[in-house]
């Protein structure tokens, strides 16, 4: 796997100066955009058409703070930790056998039709969720700095990654749950939008 750090020549760290990692990536966008060796052979233009497209994903990666966690559990361990991937983590007994209670009145109130009442109750239930959703993202970026902090090879670390995938599983069947009392409810699904990352 490319270790997108390297790409911009930084460490690896999840506390990055974002603002220093935009630079970088709009100096390096700037030198191996393929608009800029037209005039190059085929080999060169297609070796810059991989370095930009490297240089995007890279980005993307590393930008916002959670997919930068994703992507180091990924280069870490070489597994996928993003929300929807096959292999996440499986999210704690305890919020699996409340997600089943959450679920089992989304049920209930779908049989029953939705009055007034149920939809309040519902409601109610999306906008806890939607709290914990973004405490969780709290959570994990509050971590960022004991990662950068703990020894390379040390076992603070292996235990950071698997409390940074747990968390990333609370997410992702948070955000399932969320989506489904959203569609109860009629509403827009913003499953990746603003309560993705907040």
């Amino acid at each position: 796997m490319d270790n997108y750090f390297t790409v911009f020549g930084l460490p690896r760290k999840l506390a990055l100066d974002e603002g220093e990692l935009q630079r970088r990536f709009y100096d390096l966008s700037r030198r191996c955009h393929p608009d800029f060796h037209q005039g190059g052979t085929a080999a060169e233009q297609a070796a810059a058409l991989g370095a930009s497209a490297r240089v995007n994903r890279a980005y993307r990666a590393l930008r916002e703070p959670l997919s930068r966690v994703e992507y180091l559990i990924a280069l870490e361990d070489g597994s996928d930790a993003s929300e929807g991937a096959r292999d996440t983590p499986v999210a704690p007994p305890e919020l699996l056998a409340e997600m089943m209670d959450v679920q089992e009145a989304l049920e209930e109130a779908r049989a029953a039709g939705l009055d007034a009442n149920g939809r309040a109750a519902l409601d109610a239930q999306r906008q806890r969720l939607c709290a914990r959703y973004n405490a969780e993202y709290e959570a994990i970026v509050s971590r960022m700095a004991d990662w950068d902090a703990a020894e390379e090879g040390a076992a603070t670390r292996r235990a950071l990654l698997a409390w940074f995938g747990q968390r990333l599983a609370t997410r992702a069947y948070l955000s399932t749950v969320i989506g489904d009392l959203r569609e109860a409810l009629g509403e827009d699904d913003d499953r990746h939008g603003a309560h993705r990352r907040h």
